[in-house]
């Protein structure tokens, strides 16, 4: 089974950056990936085709990760979603806060692609 993914970033560049990572970390995905370029963005996609799993930056304009991972949960069609956010943000606050919202995981940047397969690889063994 290939698992679809969307990443949410409001840098273009930090997409690209992102989506050849997780191509490197030759995992079982499909081939082609969404984005979006903010949380507001990322849930008019998620209507059109849900996907299996979202790496969303933080800090965003429109809707920043937090907002998006709030209306996120609040969808029931979404609870199989896995939820992995990335940001620059690496207070223990912070992230304690992301996973109890609902976040499935979290990534600091920068990061290498051997963290974003580890992170992934246990998403998808769930």
């Amino acid at each position: 089974m290939a698992y679809t993914i969307m990443v949410v970033d409001d840098s273009a560049t930090m997409r690209k950056i992102i989506m050849k990572t997780i191509r490197q970390a030759d995992l079982p995905i499909s081939e082609d990936m969404e984005e979006a370029g903010n949380g507001q963005e990322a849930l008019v996609k998620l209507q059109q085709s849900p996907v299996d799993i979202i790496l969303c930056d933080i800090n965003m304009p429109e809707m920043n990760g937090l907002e998006f991972l709030e209306q996120a949960r609040a969808n029931p069609e979404w609870n199989h979603m896995k939820i992995v956010l990335v940001s620059t943000e690496s207070s223990d606050d912070i992230i304690k806060n992301a996973i109890a919202n609902g976040a499935d995981e979290y990534v600091t940047k920068p990061f290498t692609p051997k963290i974003i397969a580890g992170k992934l690889a246990g998403l998808l063994s769930q």
